[in-house]
Formats: C-alpha cells, structure tokens, sequence
C-alpha cells in the first residue's frame, strides 16, 4: 500500500505550542516493520491544482508570508517557509493517494492531511489549505480528461469524515455541488463553534462510547447511500474521537476506533470504491495513544488493500486476438 508523507518538513513552532506536529514522525516509525507499506515523498501541489478550490489572493499570501495577522492567528501556525512547504505537500500527499487508490490499487494514504477547516478565502485550525477538496476537485478533471468518466454525469466523491472536528471548510467549499457529498461525525459542542452545514451532519454529545458512535456511523453511511452514488471516497480518520484525546471530549475506546475504520472500509468495498485515506486530528494527553490508535487504523487499511490486490490478481486476464 502506498503512503505519502512530507515527515521531514517540520514547523517551527514555539514552545508549549499545542499541536502535536511529532506525531507524524512517530507513526512513521511505528509503521516501518509494516513490509507491505511503501513510503514515497509528497509532492508539493501546484497553484494550479490549489486555485481549483482556494482564490489566487489566499494562496499567494501563504506563499509569500502576506496573510493578514488576524488570519494567521486564525490558522494557528506562525508563519514561516516551511509551513507554506508543508501545507502545499500536505495537499500534494493527498492528491497522490487519490490517484493511486482510483489507478487500481483500491487504496492509499496521506499520513497526514485531512486539513477540513481551509475555506476557500482562508485558513483555522491547523488548517492551511484543504487537502481533501482540492484532491476531489483533482480527481474530478483529471478521470475525466482520462475518459474514465465518459458518463452522463461528473465523478461523484463522497468525503466520509471522521474527525471529532466537524468539517467546516470542506462543507463551505462543497455547499453547492452536487456531485460532491460530504459527510461530518463531530462533537456537539466541539470546535468548530459556528459549523457550516454538510450534506449529513451527525452532532454527537460529550462523553459518547463505542456503541452510540457506531450506531451513528451506521445510520450516516445508509444515509449516504440513500442520497448520493459516490465513485470514490476520501476518509479523514481522526483519532480524536479516542477516549484519550484532550481536544476530542468523546470516549471511544481503542476498540471502538477500529470498529470504526473497518466499517468505512467495509462499507467501500462493498461497493468496490476506492478510497484514499487522510490521518486528520488526533491531540492524545499521551502523544502514545494517538499513534497507537492511528497505527491500528493502518492495519486496518493494509488488510483492505490485500483485498484489493487480490481481487485484480484472480481477475481474468484479457486474450489477445491474433493479428489478421
């Protein structure tokens, strides 16, 4: 299974700042005896592949270190070159997952990412620009121009997201496009404070376990299917909805977070979509047990993607017709 990463572009953020930006390392490290993950370096999105979501003024501003203070703040990030670098590979780790699960291999995965609070004017929460919109926009043009999508229709993708975060950038930038579906399982009184309506929002309460989020999760994907026929799907698994997350105020237990992944995965392969998955949040009061959680979400991932290598591996090979 290929797996994007951008580890060694790290912030310089100031000290007791609280987003854990070692993690990514960390998982890293947990998953490098895992021998059917293969690592390739991110790629930096281009202003091109970033102006299908986000306005020119943005990206420049990020680019250049011209962004309003009051919008930096907003961000959560002190500027500075590499988290401009960062948040362009960020996006780019995506996009290269995306290609490569609707190439054939069914999955694939950002070990970063699932950067939802990026509007399309701006940036919060951690969040620069929006990796998984612009990677859906991507993907859109990009099977298209492939003749892949010689349908009546555009490429439908759906945004399962999973985060304790409701996805409020994402549910902005996709409010009028039908052929994007999002949907958000978030704290009730979680950030972000003002939300953005989504296609399905699931609001859950403080201190919910593992048998009312699956409940919830369950009904959310019968209502996806109700509403919308998706192509593919983007999955932000964030491990802030774990019991040990000091922003989450949700209390899955690691069990309940693997339940969790595998019924998303389940539930794609079902339907034979392919899905590129993006890590989102995950703030454990023990930096451990969000990349215990998260590394669970891998082996979980890893075990699909078999699935997926074997189905085209049984597949029938085409005969060749003898040349006239």
């Amino acid at each position: 299974m290929q797996v994007f990463y951008a580890t060694q572009f790290v912030l310089p953020l100031p000290a007791g700042h609280r987003f854990p930006m070692e993690k990514y390392r960390l998982l890293r490290e947990a998953l490098a005896a895992e021998p059917d993950i293969r690592w390739q370096q991110a790629e930096p999105a281009s202003d091109g592949e970033l102006a299908l979501v986000h306005t020119p003024d943005y990206i420049q501003a990020i680019e250049h270190g011209t962004l309003d203070p009051a919008l930096q703040r907003e961000i959560g990030f002190p500027w500075s070159p590499q988290m401009a670098e960062r948040a362009r590979r960020s996006v780019g780790a995506t996009i290269q997952a995306s290609r490569v699960a609707l190439a054939g291999e069914g999955v694939a995965a950002n070990i970063a990412g699932g950067t939802h609070h990026a509007y399309a004017h701006k940036g919060g929460g951690f969040c620069v620009f929006n990796d998984a919109a612009v990677a859906a926009r991507l993907m859109q043009v990009e099977w298209a121009r492939r003749g892949t999508a010689a349908r009546a229709r555009p490429v439908r993708v759906a945004i399962i997201d999973l985060d304790v975060h409701q996805g409020n950038g994402t549910a902005a930038i996709f409010r009028d496009d039908p052929s994007v579906f999002t949907l958000s399982l978030h704290g009730a009184r979680n950030f972000p404070f003002r939300k953005e309506p989504s296609d399905c929002d699931v609001e859950l309460p403080d201190g919910c376990r593992d048998a009312e989020y699956l409940e919830a999760l369950e009904w959310a994907l019968g209502e996806l299917e109700r509403r919308f026929t998706p192509d593919f799907v983007i999955y932000l698994a964030g491990a802030d909805p774990h019991e040990g997350d000091r922003l989450g105020r949700l209390k899955l237990s690691d069990d309940g977070m693997e339940a969790r992944d595998r019924r998303v995965f389940e539930w794609a392969w079902q339907r034979r979509l392919p899905l590129a998955m993006t890590m989102a949040g995950g703030y454990g009061h023990d930096i451990a047990s969000t990349v215990r959680v998260q590394r669970r979400t891998y082996v979980v991932a890893l075990a699909y993607w078999r699935r997926w290598c074997a189905m085209a591996q049984s597949a029938p090979t085409p005969q060749r017709r003898p040349p006239p």
